[in-house]
């Protein structure tokens, strides 16, 4: 029982801290680009042809 005393501020601490890290990151855009990755994976890069 002295155990779950602990473990359950520790577990909303922790559940917390990555919401709190979440809305950091949305407030920062970290995915304002939801669409560029998948695009730029289909761009030839000159560079790395020339370097085969």
């Amino acid at each position: 029982m002295n155990g779950l005393v602990i473990l359950i501020p520790i577990a909303l601490g922790l559940g917390l801290a990555g919401l709190a890290a979440f809305f950091w990151s949305l407030k920062n855009g970290q995915f304002d680009d939801p669409d560029g990755a998948a695009l730029r994976i289909l761009i030839d890069d000159e560079e790395d042809a020339q370097c085969d």
